[in-house]
């Protein structure tokens, strides 16, 4: 009988995934309110768990004279206590094995319901600690039960279980029990007292934990992601900053060849990613949020946060996006609600890129000037000369010259 309660426990034990010393520390402490509830003191009693999980409880009975025995439960006579021990003396305390049996089955049932209940107590404060700290982090898991409206992932690291809902999933992604499936922690949602860990694969920040994955300098640090946006399975902006000026940021990103950028977009259901160099520059940021089309003029209200884009004719619809997505993003990354309009040729002046005026103008020089957002002729030319002084470093000499070469290349080309 003694056998048969030890393994209700110890084969309790092997289902839970619970520390060693922390599951033996609420064994014992379970053990002891049922000796409580027993005996009404647990004082006197010591309980043990060994090696292999074996339950041993024994009590220390007050050694009385023969025959002067009152409370059977707490004393035991002197000729009884040498049966245990040979060197006894009156008033000693002998350690006698308690069976089991003495507690009765109806006790050790509800000692196992309390163990239960204790252990789900510490697993669901065990899943709130560890997933707390993990919320827009990483996970990769195996999808283990697929339910009407979610599937139940397997964590590979700590063997929780985490849910999934079909709506953080990409349009037309499905997937199959016993699948690989990666995602990032959201939040955790409290039902009855009972914790759930919903993961997603919609969340921005799922696509920024996969850059971080593929290019080790955003791991480093050396590059910083700004911002993501995204219109999941569909199209993504995300904007990168350099700290080192020898990196560039959205070459690293993208990969020789798209070496790095192709296994998100795969990850993604080829998700069209547009990394994007980021600037203080409003102007040149809306101007590179709206990648691939190619803006001719902008004109921002900083206070308001809108901006009015012109465009060529055939740059409109690339700048709209199918949908009305690309638009949508970078208004998005970029904060600023943003209208685009066709430009008319004879009233929108023609700009051109500082690169282009590189037999002129010395490459140094247009560096700095592309390095505090000025990347076109005209945005120099509109741009205050003491500011191009104290932003660039440049000589006013040398600025001004920079201007008068930029006038007369304008007017030849016009």
């Amino acid at each position: 009988m003694n056998g048969n309660y030890k393994e209700i426990f110890t084969d309790f034990k092997l289902t839970k995934k619970l520390d060693e010393k922390r599951f033996e520390e609420v064994m014992v402490d379970v053990f002891r309110s049922m000796i409580r509830k027993r005996y009404g003191t647990d004082e006197h009693f010591d309980v043990f768990i060994d090696e292999q999980g074996r339950i041993e409880i024994w009590q220390n009975k007050l050694v009385v004279p023969d025959g002067e025995v009152t409370d059977p439960d707490q004393e035991i006579s002197y000729s009884d206590a040498l049966q245990y021990m040979s060197d006894v003396s009156i008033d000693d305390y002998v350690p006698i094995p308690v069976d089991f049996k003495d507690f009765g089955r109806r006790a050790i049932q509800a000692a196992r319901h309390a163990l239960k209940s204790r252990i789900s107590e510490i697993e669901k404060e065990e899943i709130r600690r560890i997933y707390s700290n993990k919320i827009g982090h990483l996970i990769q898991g195996e999808v283990h039960q697929i339910l009407r409206n979610e599937y139940l992932v397997i964590d590979d690291e700590t063997g929780h279980e985490l849910v999934l809902p079909k709506n953080e999933v990409i349009k037309r992604e499905t997937f199959h029990k016993g699948d690989w499936v990666k995602a990032v922690v959201k939040k955790i949602i409290e039902k009855n007292n009972t914790p759930y860990v919903i993961l997603s694969r919609t969340s921005e920040k799922f696509l920024e934990r996969l850059l971080e994955q593929e290019v080790p300098e955003i791991e480093d640090g050396v590059i910083s992601i700004k911002k993501v946006v995204r219109i999941p399975g569909e199209r993504a902006k995300v904007a990168v900053e350099s700290y080192d000026d020898r990196i560039d940021p959205v070459g690293a990103c993208v990969g020789m060849k798209g070496s790095r950028i192709h296994g998100i977009v795969r990850e993604l259901q080829n998700e069209n990613i547009d990394i994007i160099n980021y600037t203080t520059n409003d102007a040149l940021f809306i101007q590179r949020a709206l990648t691939p089309a190619k803006v001719s003029h902008i004109e921002i209200d900083p206070e308001e946060r809108k901006a009015k884009v012109y465009l060529k004719g055939d740059q409109v619809s690339l700048a709209i996006g199918r949908g009305g997505s690309n638009i949508r993003l970078a208004s998005m990354l970029t904060d600023y609600i943003i209208d685009v309009y066709r430009e008319l040729e004879d009233e929108i002046e023609q700009d051109y890129d500082l690169k282009e005026f590189a037999d002129v103008i010395d490459e140094e020089i247009i560096e700095r000037l592309e390095a505090i957002g000025l990347d076109t002729a005209r945005s120099v030319l509109e741009a205050d000369r003491s500011l191009l002084i104290r932003q660039t470093g440049l000589a006013p000499d040398i600025v001004d010259r920079v201007v008068e070469v930029l006038k007369e290349e304008l007017e030849e080309e016009e």
